[in-house]
């Protein structure tokens, strides 16, 4: 624990040096959340909905940041490691890929949590947003969605060959999702087809469940994401530490 701890702190301070995560996963989550409140308000979500468009996009909005994590910020980092053999002098260490991963993934989960307040705070106080579903619920969904988008940057950092290759494929990744999961354009004002073609995303179903657990539906809508995230998770997590990649 004593070296976790180490590494975890050193981490945080080279991370917070650079400004990328502050913008785009503290500072973008904030701004899609006053943009949607400036223009839909506490309208409702559709005619005759018992939730507002604001409850609807709370979960969605909130998951920017960890779609910024996962999907850009972890393979970026270990990819620019493995480039700067700093992978290469763990490698001779105690350290073991599972405890590099972890330490990424925690950092990465206090970006989110740190966003995650603050949608909710600006949502409460200048929008008169309510939540109307189980916190607990919603917490553990969230831990879900998480957990399985940071395996995915797990996966693809931890196997990447160099920098370049993990930023092609990063982008690939991150700008499709953030654009038509939901996080910023909502999913319900989509045309059916780009909804279609959005439900390809594993970002779109763990919105779904998110939405689930704050508006308090029922658990029988979101059993298909439930599986395709935890199967998700599994997979990808597997993949990270099976072939890791030190050099």
């Amino acid at each position: 624990m004593k070296v976790f701890g180490t590494m975890l702190k050193t981490e945080l301070k080279l991370s917070l040096r650079g400004m990328d995560m502050f913008i785009f996963a503290i500072c973008m989550p904030v701004l899609v959340t006053v943009i949607l409140g400036v223009i839909y308000g506490n309208k409702p979500a559709f005619p005759g909905a018992g939730y507002t468009f604001m409850q609807q996009s709370f979960s969605a909005v909130s998951t920017i940041a960890i779609c910024a994590g996962g999907a850009m910020g972890l393979p970026l980092v270990l990819s620019e490691y493995r480039h700067r053999k700093i992978l290469k002098r763990f490698k001779v260490t105690p350290v073991s890929p599972i405890m590099i991963l972890a330490v990424e993934g925690v950092v990465y989960a206090l970006y989110s949590i740190a966003s995650l307040v603050l949608v909710y705070l600006t949502s409460r106080i200048f929008f008169n947003f309510q939540f109307k579903g189980s916190w607990i619920n919603f917490f553990g969904a969230y831990a879900l969605v998480m957990i399985s988008m940071f395996s995915i940057g797990f996966m693809v950092g931890g196997i990447a060959k160099n920098t370049k290759i993990a930023g092609v494929i990063a982008s690939i990744l991150y700008f499709p999702m953030l654009i038509f999961s939901g996080g910023t354009l909502p999913y319900e004002v989509m045309p059916t087809v780009l909804q279609r073609v959005a439900d390809i995303f594993p970002l779109t179903q763990g919105i779904k469940l998110l939405k689930s657990a704050s508006l308090n539906l029922s658990i029988n809508n979101v059993l298909v994401p439930i599986c395709v995230i935890s199967v998700l998770t599994v997979v990808c997590s597997w993949i990270a530490v099976r072939f890791f990649k030190w050099e």
